[in-house]
């Protein structure tokens, strides 16, 4: 690390230590959101970064405070420990080079999920959190600007990151810290409706956090995090029918298979068409879905390590392969059809949770409809685009915020229904007395004198 990173990581890894637990994501946030996963500390073959780092940092600051999730263990930690297992143990049809690299990737997901898991224990953690993303994501905005008008990225003192931003059909991509310019725009459209749920009680942050996640997607100039916001503006629109959601659903797959119907191609070339900033590589996209379902038979159980025979183009950094521009076939493609449901499943949990949340009509429950909205635009962006470098860290954000929440909101019903069965043991345990209402008017003494005299006439 140059003397810079090494400032920036003691800084934050002593933050971690000594930050109240509501406020312990913000040095791994700023680690994401500021620092290239160029510098770190390298032991052999393994690689940390910064980012890992602080994870670790994180996980003995648990350890020594004995700090926990909010309720118990449930579905959703469930299927993230079940992902992790699968990931690791699906290595063995793979080459013994693909350990490390997968170990590494399985340590960033769930210490990332975990963490926050148990530093945010509630729905009003999680808001305090939007609020310092609100504000840490202006810095990268502004440098991402920066980069349209200078041509320079500021991030390219730390490694990892082209000095000179991509030039594409004549404009700028900016990047900022991260390792493409499509995942820079992407962190600012998944992270624009966790503002939006801010409003209500703090709409001078929710609005300058927009205003830096509209610029962090219009200099990405691309079209992926531009559908990804439009995905997320979709499913924010949709909370005021969001009594029809099941018919929007049914209506959505109805719909699906009527264009596979009539359209020549499969419905999903549609993607194709989509070219929203120019030289947009959406035919590569829906090919590749098309290769993938073909050779099926090569990936299905525990993933493969030759895709380049799929695809006419290959990759500069690996001959075996193609460029897996799809999260959900990039998770296939490691571990298999399991590995891909799995996490489709840790999704559809997050979906239930929030389903759930809004059904309860409580206080925070367009807060949580919001947080629905990021995991929607996620959910999508993943059809075209592979959460790589330190991108993930929003993604999985989400997904333990949503669980945190909810498993507080549980915790909070249980207790009160706990107390209401209490109150309803205690009447019942009084009225199965018949003689103890007797006997305390009798013990009680009597001021009123009609009532002493109707008392001694009896």
């Amino acid at each position: 690390m140059n003397p810079l990173a090494t400032t920036f990581f003691l800084l934050n890894a002593a933050a971690l230590f000594l930050l109240p637990r509501r406020w312990a994501p913000v040095p791994l946030l700023a680690g994401a959101a500021y620092m290239t996963n160029a510098q770190g500390l390298e032991f052999g073959i393994l690689n940390f970064s910064v980012l890992r780092l602080l994870v670790l940092c994180g996980g003995l600051r648990i350890l020594l405070r004995r700090e926990r999730p909010a309720g118990v263990l449930n579905a959703l930690d469930w299927l993230m420990l079940a992902w992790g297992t699968w990931a690791v143990i699906s290595c063995s049809f793979h080459e013994a080079s693909v350990l490390v690299t997968r170990l590494g990737t399985v340590y960033d997901i769930l210490g990332i999920y975990f963490l926050i898991r148990c530093f945010c224990t509630s729905a009003s953690d999680v808001m305090g959190v939007a609020r310092i993303l609100a504000l840490l994501l202006i810095p990268v905005a502004l440098e991402m600007v920066n980069e349209q008008i200078t041509g320079r990225n500021f991030f390219a003192l730390f490694g990892g990151v082209a000095e000179s931003p991509e030039v594409r059909e004549g404009r700028l991509r900016a990047q900022g810290p991260f390792s493409h310019a499509i995942l820079a725009g992407t962190v600012g459209a998944i992270t624009a409706p966790i503002l939006v749920g801010l409003w209500r009680g703090h709409p001078r942050i929710a609005l300058a956090g927009l205003v830096g996640c509209g610029l962090m997607v219009f200099t990405s100039a691309s079209s992926g995090p531009i559908m990804s916001l439009l995905a997320a503006a979709f499913a924010l629109i949709v909370w005021r029918y969001r009594h029809l959601t099941g018919r929007l659903r049914a209506a959505a797959v109805v719909g699906y298979l009527l264009l596979d119907l009539v359209m020549k191609a499969p419905a999903y070339f549609l993607i194709a068409r989509i070219d929203l900033a120019g030289g947009s590589t959406g035919w590569h996209r829906a090919a590749l879905i098309q290769a993938a379902i073909e050779h099926l038979g090569d990936w299905w159980f525990a993933g493969t390590d030759h895709t380049r025979h799929w695809m006419p183009t290959g990759v500069g950094w690996n001959e075996n392969h193609t460029d897996i521009t799809n999260y959900y076939l990039e998770m296939g493609v490691s571990g298999g059809l399991p590995l891909m449901l799995l996490y489709m499943a840790a999704l559809w949990k997050c979906f239930q949770y929030v389903g759930q949340a809004v059904r309860s009509h409580t206080d925070d429950s367009f807060f949580f409809w919001c947080l629905g909205a990021s995991l929607f635009a996620s959910a999508v962006t993943g059809v075209s685009v592979p959460f790589f470098g330190q991108s993930f860290v929003f993604l999985y954000l989400v997904i333990a915020a949503i669980n945190s929440s909810h498993a507080a909101n549980q915790a909070i019903s249980k207790t009160v229904v706990i107390s209401d069965d209490s109150e309803s043991q205690d009447i019942l345990s009084i009225g199965s007395r018949p003689n103890s209402q007797s006997i305390e008017e009798k013990s009680v003494p009597c001021c009123c004198p009609n009532q002493a005299a109707m008392q001694k006439v009896g």
